[in-house]
């Protein structure tokens, strides 16, 4: 059985997450309760497992309700557990959650905020990255360092390319644009924005993608590509001395 993997649209741009498979059902972020609600309640699916990414309130605000609805087990990362609502299990990176097809493994993502995790299901093969790694773009450094994030970015790299990006966030547009300011010449990223373009007007999700996508068009993920880096006058700056300029300039964009 392969996994099913259902986008739900929250709050005002926010991206909830159900994954089914034969081992249960699980929710990567609780923006708010009621559309997830009704996602299950139409697709007559309980909730086991409720894995939470980071602390701030748009990715936490329906845990309780979820919680007394279906009794699920909520985890989340053990770096910022005085900050999230009460867990069941408290993740560190490397741990495991489920098993088979259900299987996830927790990335450590710092940066964005400083015990940010990621869940990986390699049987996806999908990748849930919240307000780390986004489509186009990547999350605004709150806690961490640029560095610290670039080396969060870099382990998301890592994954098999064919692996599909779940980010938290519909920011794809803004995000383009700006991508664009970067490498106004790359012909695979104009091909997507067209694509991101038509699929809004159609008003379909656009913050999922495969990794292999990403790194051919994402500014962000870039850094190090020669020609971005003499574009920007740093041609023989660290990967990461890059990264932070990109970013500085996405925040006043």
């Amino acid at each position: 059985m392969a996994l099913d993997i259902v986008t739900i649209p929250c709050l005002k741009d926010n991206y909830a997450y159900l994954v089914k498979g034969a081992g249960g059902c699980c929710l990567i972020d609780a923006p708010e309760a009621g559309p997830i609600l009704a996602t299950l309640k139409s697709r007559g699916w309980r909730l086991d497992t409720l894995l939470i990414t980071h602390h701030h309130h748009d990715h936490v605000g329906g845990v309780e309700a979820l919680r007394a609805a279906y009794g699920c087990t909520v985890m989340g990362p053990q770096a910022e557990a005085d900050k999230l609502p009460p867990l069941d299990r408290a993740l560190q990176e490397r741990d495991t959650i489920g098993e088979g097809e259900m299987l996830a493994e927790v990335i450590e993502v710092p940066g964005h905020t400083l015990g940010h995790v990621a869940f990986h299901f390699p049987a996806g093969p999908a990748v849930f990255t919240a307000d780390s790694l986004m489509a186009l773009g990547c999350g605004r450094v709150f806690e961490g360092t640029p560095e610290m994030m670039w080396e969060s970015l870099s382990k998301l790299t890592a994954l098999p390319p064919e692996t599909v990006v779940y980010s938290g966030h519909d920011y794809t547009l803004a995000n383009a644009k700006f991508a664009r300011t970067i490498e106004p010449g790359n012909a695979e990223l104009i091909a997507r924005i067209d694509r991101t373009v038509s699929m809004r007007v159609r008003k379909l999700p656009t913050a999922q993608a495969p990794l292999s996508e990403e790194l051919a068009t994402n500014p962000f993920l870039r850094a190090g590509q020669p020609h971005i880096k003499q574009a920007l006058g740093m041609a023989d700056a660290p990967d990461a001395e890059v990264f932070a300029e990109i970013r500085a300039r996405k925040d006043r964009f």
